[in-house]
């Protein structure tokens, strides 16, 4: 028999534990997945909502009470005792918020959560959201890692053979997230503050860059004005943007948005001051705008003047007649609007103008107002 030298194993030793640890032996090969991973986002306000998620299909099997049992149960693997569903298949189900959000009413920070689903044989299901994210399916649940949950009513839908998370309903703050698989949809309300959120994000970019542009403290402002925003404040952006500044600048459409400020705050006289003082920065459109804002807040007398105003600084222009037969139509003078717009008619530069001015000519003959 051979005999070897202990330095001689010691070397063979270390030629198979290289074999054993090199990148190659440890390596996964990359093939398709039984049930392929998706993402769905969706956005609220400025908020950002991502669920990121494995997609089973039914395969023509029992899923509610079988594949997917009702309760809480034992896995038969990990830690958990009791575990929740995954709420889809292979990893944890992730759910990201950019910002802090409500789920059904009750409020959650922003972050990524590990979506969790307790599906009932009454119809009922609980929605929970773990701030262990990283785990492997729900194996290794703990209660204590709960950061929120929520009860929801399940429904009965048309058959969906892959699962599928969807954003069924949209609104401006708010929207519903609804898991959809065999013939079951569980769906959970997310809300987002979407003026507090904008606002905050507002303070916090006016302090670097952004803050160096007059067009961006204008938007601020007139996002405020027309969200329920702090009106003190709006108003101490749109003085920002029209002076004191080395960007400042008096325009007419920032006049007429520190006009609605003041009209908001119940300063309508103060806002139609600069509004006066501000026509001779107004283009013949932008006046004509605003004598209409005039006659929607029921100030027909006022708006008169403006297109009056108008006509006699834009002398020629298709758009004076057309306000003035607005404003005659507004206070019932409906023979003297129709001389008004025949005149705008023959100015009128595109058909679809003509068109347009045309429509309210008739209108007008019918003894109907055209604003």
């Amino acid at each position: 028999m051979k005999h070897f030298t202990p330095k001689y194993i010691l070397t063979i030793l270390a030629f198979v534990s290289i074999l054993l640890s090199s990148p190659e032996t440890n390596a996964q090969l990359n093939t398709p997945r039984g049930s392929q991973k998706a993402t769905v986002k969706q956005t609220v306000g400025i908020t950002n909502i991502a669920i990121t998620y494995s997609r089973p299909s039914v395969k023509g099997r029992e899923v509610w009470g079988k594949l997917v049992p009702y309760g809480m149960n034992n896995l038969g693997f990990g830690t958990a005792k009791e575990s929740p569903w995954r709420a889809g298949a292979n990893e944890n189900t992730i759910i990201k918020f950019s910002n802090d959000v409500s789920i059904e009413g009750q409020p959650l920070k922003a972050g990524k959560y590990g979506l969790h689903m307790v599906v009932k044989e009454d119809g009922d299901a609980d929605i929970i959201f773990s701030s262990n994210y990283s785990a492997w399916g729900s194996y290794f649940y703990k209660p204590e890692d709960d950061i929120l949950k929520v009860s929801v009513k399940t429904k009965e839908v048309p058959h969906k053979e892959i699962l599928t998370f969807e954003f069924v309903d949209v609104q401006p703050t708010s929207t519903t997230a609804a898991l959809v698989w065999e013939k079951k949809e569980i769906p959970f309300k997310i809300e987002a503050a979407v003026t507090d959120i904008v606002l905050a994000d507002i303070r916090k970019k006016m302090q670097g860059q952004a803050g160096f542009n007059r067009l961006n403290w204008e938007q601020a402002a007139n996002f405020s004005l027309n969200n329920g925003g702090d009106l003190n404040e709006a108003i101490q952006w749109i003085d920002a943007a029209r002076g004191g500044q080395f960007f400042s600048q008096k325009t007419f459409a920032n006049a007429q948005i520190k006009a609605g400020i003041l009209n908001k705050m119940n300063k309508q006289d103060e806002g139609l001051k600069l509004m006066d003082e501000s026509l001779v920065d107004g283009t013949v459109l932008q006046v004509h705008g605003y004598g209409r804002q005039l006659i929607g807040l029921g100030l027909k007398d006022k708006a008169m003047e403006v297109f009056k105003w108008n006509a006699n600084h834009h002398k020629n222009t298709w758009p004076v007649n057309y306000g003035l037969g607005r404003a005659y139509s507004a206070k019932g003078d409906y023979k003297n609007a129709i001389k008004y717009l025949k005149k705008a008619l023959i100015l009128a530069p595109a058909q679809a103008n003509k068109d347009r001015v045309q429509a309210n000519i008739d209108k007008l003959s019918a003894s109907k107002d055209i604003n």
